[in-house]
């Protein structure tokens, strides 16, 4: 046994006195959880996160952002979770309710065994990404907390290899854009909302003010390929690194032909839900954005990401406005991916947590166990 690895063992409170005396450890799950008891008691709350800006996209406008904060209670050790859902993913306070009154986690013995009890949870109703992710979330940060570790650790994830975070710009007024593009500028890479009919006018106004890579988000705005093409070339042009999701999910076709071209990565987001939307993308986009709140956790975000790396695809971490309990579950797997956009906590006002931090636009995991959060 190497150096390294006995000292995870020992941090995690596996090596045991057999261990010492020369045999080797029993490391299944019922001998890791040996002198645990109890059962797992699941509890949750609604909060409603305040933005500091009007957020605007292509489709909608809010202030607010409605959540379900979720906690996993094990033989004294707590596991924190959330749900973050925007209006326009379907999902609400009251349907996360209901789907979360469902889930019995007391049938299940053994924290451990995180594939059979997410797969369980997966099952008990179709849809409910985001409800499904709090209780992944939770779980996982549980299970890192029994083990004394940090999830990269348990991944196997490099922590100084996390990327930079871009910050989202949404769309407004060059006053307002510019005062934005202002407060961001520790950040190496901005992310701008495109999709209505101020598209060159919003870049022009940023690039007036600053010269840091950009990329785009057009949610679905653009319906015609040859124009989009033609806003792709022009993009270029001004100093963009990727277009994420340019035209409808439903345009498959012209989305195909419009990669094929483009001289820009292209970015499923809308069109990016759970594994096998990696399949169809495959061919379609250049690259995916994968989201807690809609592949329903860190256990499919992380297969996703390795799915899509096979593929030889590009990879995006993304987020909702979340509080740092999400941006912190996220985070975890941010060594192994292209980019990242895990701003949504910096883009609230009440952020009830403290978790991974944001250094010089660099996503900074910290040491702590689980997903390293920590209540206010």
């Amino acid at each position: 046994m190497n150096h390294t690895r006995r000292n995870f063992l020992k941090t995690t409170g596996i090596l045991t006195g057999a261990a010492l005396a020369g045999s080797a450890p029993d490391l299944t799950a019922s001998n890791i959880i040996k002198g645990r008891s109890g059962k797992m008691k699941l509890s949750f709350k609604p909060y409603t996160l305040e933005l500091k800006h009007v957020f605007t996209i292509a489709t909608s406008s809010r202030t607010t952002t409605p959540v379900m904060l979720t906690e996993i209670e094990y033989d004294g050790i707590i596991g924190y979770g959330e749900a973050s859902m925007p209006p326009y993913l379907g999902e609400s306070q009251k349907t996360a309710s209901e789907f979360l009154s469902k889930v019995d986690l007391e049938q299940f013995n053994n924290p451990y065994e995180l594939e059979e009890i997410l797969e369980y949870v997966d099952s008990i109703a179709p849809g409910n990404g985001a409800a499904k992710a709090s209780v992944d979330i939770a779980l996982h940060d549980l299970v890192g907390k029994m083990m004394n570790q940090p999830w990269y650790n348990i991944w196997g994830y490099d922590k100084d290899k996390t990327p930079y975070t871009s910050y989202t710009i949404g769309i407004d007024t060059p006053e307002v854009v510019r005062e934005k593009v202002k407060e961001a500028n520790q950040f190496k890479i901005l992310k701008v909302k495109l999709g209505r009919e101020n598209d060159k006018e919003m870049i022009e106004t940023i690039r007036s003010v600053t010269n840091v890579d950009l990329c785009v988000d057009v949610n679905q705005g653009w319906e015609d390929k040859h124009m989009a093409l033609d806003m792709i070339h022009w993009l270029k042009e001004k100093g963009i690194v990727f277009v994420e999701q340019p035209m409808p999910k439903t345009s498959i076709d012209d989305m195909a032909w419009l990669t094929e071209n483009s001289p820009l990565p292209t970015i499923a987001d809308e069109a990016m839900q759970r594994i096998p939307e990696v399949i169809k993308a495959h061919g379609v986009y250049s690259g995916i954005n994968i989201k807690l709140m809609k592949c329903t956790g860190m256990r499919e975000a992380n297969k996703m990401a390795t799915m899509a790396k096979a593929l030889g695809m590009k990879v995006m971490l993304g987020c909702m406005t979340e509080t740092s309990c999400a941006i912190s579950a996220a985070s975890h797997l941010s060594p192994i991916v292209d980019w990242a956009d895990l701003d949504g906590a910096l883009l609230i006002g009440n952020d009830p947590y403290e978790g991974t931090t944001v250094v010089d636009g660099k996503v900074i995991l910290n040491d702590r166990p689980g997903i390293g959060l920590k209540k206010m």
